[in-house]
């Protein structure tokens, strides 16, 4: 069952830790979207869910926000980190938005595996559609792209098993679900630190400038006169 984070404020401690468990520390250090995130908090709190069992017990969760789009690939927000900047300025020029972008989900880790992940994006599809936003787009980060940092995105994303079907895990479940692959996006965060950070956040020692694969990265990490710079690469799928 879908329910608005704001109905259920009895989940959000556990919701913090679980959920939390399956994101790379860097991925909360994009400075760009900390700019827009407080903003998008505001004007779209309808748009952040728990799913839950039948029991009321917390499965899942997931947050996204509505915008404006003409539906083309021209059109795509650069990512991640585009579409939450878009979202917010359009909705203070008071556009009227038609779609929603799926930003981020997770599910518990006792619950992967099960067809948790695939009943929430099902329902917030749903949920989307019938308030109105008649297109649903979402930035993917693809789990198995951890294990081929060096591969380009836009090569990954064409890789089938086969069936037929992604190679990739999480983009599979959502072309199961019916979404269609529409574009890569090469440059959907930046995440910017100092090499002392980038150190706490991946465990990794930095000793010398230089190309690095990092834990959990899609791709590398550039370190150069003291700063650590990683652009994380997502994929655009829209859902039918």
């Amino acid at each position: 069952m879908l329910i608005q984070v704001a109905d259920a404020p009895e989940y959000d401690e556990e919701a913090s830790t679980v959920f939390a468990e399956g994101w790379p520390e860097f991925i909360f250090h994009d400075a760009v979207a900390k700019q827009y995130n407080e903003r998008r908090g505001q004007y779209f709190p309808e748009w952040e869910f728990y799913y839950v069992s039948a029991e009321r017990r917390l499965l899942a969760g997931c947050w996204g926000v509505a915008l404006a789009w003409d539906g083309s690939v021209d059109d795509l927000p650069g990512g991640y980190t585009d579409a939450l900047a878009r979202a917010v300025t359009s909705y203070e020029a008071g556009i009227s938005p038609n779609t929603f972008v799926l930003m981020a989900a997770a599910v518990r880790a006792d619950q992967q595996g099960q067809g948790t992940a695939a009943a929430l994006i099902t329902a917030v599809r749903d949920h989307a559609v019938t308030a109105g936003l008649s297109q649903v787009i979402a930035p993917l980060r693809p789990t198995l792209k951890t294990r081929y940092p060096l591969t380009d995105i836009a090569t990954y994303q064409t890789w089938t098993r086969a069936d037929g079907l992604p190679l990739d895990p999480w983009l599979r479940t959502h072309v199961r679900l019916g979404a269609s692959v529409l574009a890569p996006a090469p440059a959907s965060q930046t995440i910017t630190g100092t090499v002392a950070e980038w150190e706490e956040w991946t465990g990794m020692v930095f000793p010398s400038p230089g190309t690095y694969t990092i834990p959990a990265g899609l791709t590398t990490l550039s370190v150069a006169d003291g700063l650590g710079t990683y652009v994380e690469p997502n994929i655009w799928v829209r859902h039918a």
